[in-house]
């Protein structure tokens, strides 16, 4: 079993995501986490969210425990307080939940 998060973005400066991406993959995977599926979105046919997306990716972990310890890893929060929030202008959680693997 593992923990899958899927989530929408909406990416304004892809170089700079791109550099969070860069710096923040490293720390994924030492605690055994991974991008599932990663797509540019054209056009958002239906949303719950009144926020654009443009990005959408899954990203699994170990465990619920594994994804909340990722999210406040000293060395994630500069990483996204330096790239990700000037990059992303909107985050939309669209689901988090155990998966068979």
């Amino acid at each position: 079993m593992t923990y899958e998060r899927i989530m929408g973005l909406n990416v304004i400066d892809d170089a700079e995501y791109q550099k969070y991406r860069a710096g923040m993959e490293p720390i994924l995977n030492s605690m055994g986490g991974a991008f599932g599926f990663d797509f540019r979105v054209s056009k958002v046919l239906r949303s719950k969210s009144a926020d654009p997306i443009n990005r959408v990716f899954t990203i699994d972990f170990p465990s619920e425990e594994v994804m909340n310890q990722f999210f406040s890893h000293p060395d994630y929060l500069i990483l996204k307080e330096q790239y990700l929030d000037h990059a992303v202008n909107s985050r939309t959680i669209i689901s988090m939940h155990k998966k068979s693997d």
